[in-house]
Order: C-alpha cells, then sequence, then structure tokens
C-alpha cells in the first residue's frame, strides 16, 4: 500500500509509458548488467563495490602497481604533486567506518586525478566510500577495513593489484604466506578519535558490508 491507499500496481494501472528511451521496458534496457558491481577475492574477501556504468572500459580488466596511502589527505597531496602515474592502482586506507572514524568519502582525488586525465589510466580502491559523482574505476567499501587489519592495511607499495570488473573478482597479487607473515607483523594503528561519541562509534561499528551500523 502506497501514500494513495493503493498498490502501485493500482497507481499506475491503464497508465502509458509515453517515453520508452526514458522509462525502459525490460526489453529494451539501458544496459545488459547492472550499475554496480561488487568485486571479490584475496584484497576484499568481504567484497569491495564500484560503479561499472562510470568506469572506461580500459579498466575493466587491469593490474597495476599499488599506491598506498593511510588517509586522503596523503593521496590528495601525491595527486597534486602528480606523483600519481598511469597504470597505477591508488590504495587509500584507514577511512573505513572504524578507521575514519565514520567513513568519509573520496570524491576529491578521484576528481583530481580526473582533473589530470587519468580518470582512464588509473583505479582507485578504499575501506572509504564515495559519492554518486565519482567516476572511473573506483572501489569502495573495501572489507574488512584496515583499521581491523583487513587485507588492505597489508598492502605494500609496488605490490600488484588485478581487477577484473565483470568477472566480478579482485586480487592482490601476493601470496598466501607472504600475506600471513605481514598479518603477523600488522600493529593496529592509534585510534585517531579516543573521547566522546565518535571513539564509541569506531569501538561498536560494524564493517561497511554489514552497514556500518553500531553492534
Amino acid at each position: 500500500i502506497t501514500a494513495t491507499g493503493k498498490t502501485i500496481a493500482e497507481n499506475i494501472a491503464g497508465v502509458k509509458n509515453r517515453n520508452p528511451e526514458i522509462l525502459r521496458p525490460i526489453e529494451n534496457p539501458f544496459s545488459d548488467n547492472g550499475g554496480i558491481a561488487i568485486l571479490f577475492g584475496n584484497l576484499a574477501p568481504n567484497g569491495t563495490v564500484v560503479k561499472r556504468s562510470a568506469c572506461a572500459p580500459e579498466l575493466m580488466h587491469h593490474t597495476g602497481p599499488a599506491r598506498v596511502f593511510n588517509d586522503e589527505s596523503e593521496a590528495m597531496e601525491a595527486v597534486q604533486k602528480s606523483q600519481i602515474k598511469p597504470g597505477d592502482v591508488v590504495v587509500i586506507r584507514y577511512e573505513g567506518p572504524k578507521g575514519g572514524p565514520g567513513m568519509r568519502e573520496m570524491l576529491a582525488v578521484t576528481a583530481a586525478l580526473a582533473g589530470q586525465g587519468l580518470d582512464k589510466q588509473v583505479a582507485l580502491i578504499t575501506d572509504g566510500r564515495f559519492s554518486g559523482a565519482t567516476r572511473g574505476a573506483s572501489l569502495g567499501h573495501c572489507s574488512p577495513e584496515a583499521a581491523v587489519g583487513g587485507p588492505i592495511a597489508l598492502v605494500q607499495e609496488g605490490d600488484k593489484i588485478t581487477l577484473d570488473i565483470n568477472n566480478y573478482k579482485i586480487h592482490l597479487e601476493v601470496s598466501d604466506e607472504e600475506l600471513a607473515a605481514r598479518k603477523a607483523k600488522w600493529v593496529a594503528p592509534e585510534p585517531k578519535v579516543k573521547t566522546g561519541y565518535l571513539a564509541r562509534y569506531a569501538k561498536l561499528v560494524s564493517s561497511a558490508d554489514k552497514g556500518a551500523i553500531l553492534q
């Protein structure tokens, strides 16, 4: 039942679609697949999301070296200094629900990359999030996040990362043994906020793939 007191089917009974190029029937879809894709792999065991409809064809399948940054400001500085090169895979971590805390969005970095003409040549993955204006191969919500020791926390500068968007896969080209060794040495960073509500939030919030809800 809707606000009219009727069902949706009753509301639109007898209505004519005057522009099937805008409200498209299932027989004539805008795209043969969905606008977003969820990728899984050893870098994102619980998934990472990408707006596939905004990705350049050149980046649908891509392997490149990781450029690793522990917050958005570090990445932004590197972009502004033209330190990001075609083919790179930018990794921005410790920006997830716990690490942020609060999961701010990374639109500034993707906009700056696009401004340098790199949106068709550089991929970006983060445990933070993006706004709807993001374009390019921008993968967000990487889970588990870095702040809880997720694989994104173990990536090192120069590691190769492979995206295969149409096959829903992402892979860090590092052996399981090497990742286990890195995990054993990993130390959780100090929380960015230690008092007040945000400290409570960071302590209790779930992973992005669980909805970033308080537990």
